[in-house]
């Protein structure tokens, strides 16, 4: 992977026009406490999913850089309907990361942490399966004890983050902190990214650029936002590889 912009390195490890190394990426992908960063996957003209799953969007060096912003990551948040889609499982580890994450002050492996209305989640999929740690459940409207209690029982921690629906995406946020997960990385769906933009919570887009045409229907990125008109986006971050870019850009704000 190669640096392209910005034009003056950001240290000796991210210098332009030269290749990144896992430290170096890890540098120029710093998550700050605090910063709520989104990441997806797009084709160059804008699908989000190939027959409705993002693994149909081949970006070059788009795995690398997922896996790392999972690393940096306190917690990762997902909406339901993207844990069906997609077959969310825990997060992927390995001693190293493990002893990175240890030596920045976090847990060992950050949890999924899931939000959804109505608790709509099979208890034996691998999210609950297949994971080191155990989910986060994050109830936003009335759901049935009976769920409730067969999630628990699955080894989740649900927690009710429900209300008036103009506030869920500050109570979602703020349920997050009150567990010391502050460095918090939103992988989808649009929705939920919609929902967290309209509340001014996004800080942070990291968007890979498949270098492939799909056409037909599909949807992009980020669905259901309108309040408040176009949200500008400032360039933080190129990086290049093969016909794929990792684009990073800060969200409103001033420039980076």
């Amino acid at each position: 992977m190669r640096l392209v912009w910005p034009l003056e390195g950001t240290s000796p490890r991210a210098a332009p026009e030269r290749e990144l190394d896992r430290d170096g990426l890890a540098e120029l992908y710093a998550h700050p406490e605090g910063v709520l960063r989104v990441n997806f996957v797009a084709s160059a003209d804008g699908a989000v999913a190939v027959e409705g799953v993002s693994s149909g969007l081949e970006a070059p060096g788009d795995r690398t850089v997922f896996g790392l912003l999972r690393e940096l990551a306190d917690v990762i948040l997902v909406g339901a309907g993207s844990v069906r889609a997609e077959g969310y499982r825990g997060a992927r580890t390995s001693p190293g990361r493990e002893a990175r994450r240890r030596a920045r002050g976090q847990s060992p492996v950050p949890p999924i942490a899931v939000v959804t209305t109505r608790g709509d989640l099979d208890p034996a999929s691998p999210l609950f399966t297949d994971t080191a740690v155990a989910p986060l459940v994050l109830l936003t409207g009335a759901t049935p004890d009976i769920v409730r209690s067969a999630l628990a029982g699955a080894g989740a921690e649900v927690v009710d983050v429900g209300g008036d629906p103009g506030s869920t995406a500050d109570a979602v946020v703020g349920a997050l902190a009150d567990r010391g997960l502050t460095r918090v990385l939103c992988e989808g769906g649009p929705a939920l990214f919609g929902a967290l933009l309209d509340a001014g919570r996004v800080d942070e887009l990291c968007l890979s650029l498949a270098p492939q045409l799909e056409g037909g229907a599909a949807g992009r990125i980020v669905a259901g936002a309108g309040s408040g008109g176009p949200r500008p986006l400032h360039l933080a971050s190129v990086v290049a590889h093969d016909d794929g870019l990792l684009l990073r850009y800060q969200v409103g704000g001033a420039r980076p």
